[in-house]
């Protein structure tokens, strides 16, 4: 088994926040590790108490650069496109408008 140091880790886990957003198994892919081994990782960083998708945030609480990125990637979007990353992502689009 290989050892693979801190800071490939973080930089691998934050491949799965945005503004990248991207799923585990894509991740996992990209990486060359299981799919086990990266929702392992992220286990491990959300008991550490740091950002990890999935970690029941309300979007309300979502810092300005996580904010920004959606306001970035839906700038382009048709109504129905913002509504199914709305879905996606679990927002409102008045909120994209809001922000």
């Amino acid at each position: 088994m290989k050892r693979i140091s801190p800071e490939r880790k973080a930089a691998t886990l934050a491949k799965l926040l945005p503004p990248y957003n991207m799923t585990v198994s894509a991740v996992a892919q990209m990486e060359g590790i299981s799919e086990a081994t990266l929702y392992n990782w992220r286990s491990q960083a959300k008991a550490e108490g740091k950002p990890v998708p999935g970690a029941d945030k309300n979007s309300e609480q979502w810092p300005a650069q996580a904010r920004l990125a959606v306001i970035i990637e839906t700038a382009t979007l048709s109504e129905t496109d913002i509504a199914a990353y709305c879905r996606k992502k679990g927002l409102y689009p008045e909120q994209i408008t809001q922000w």
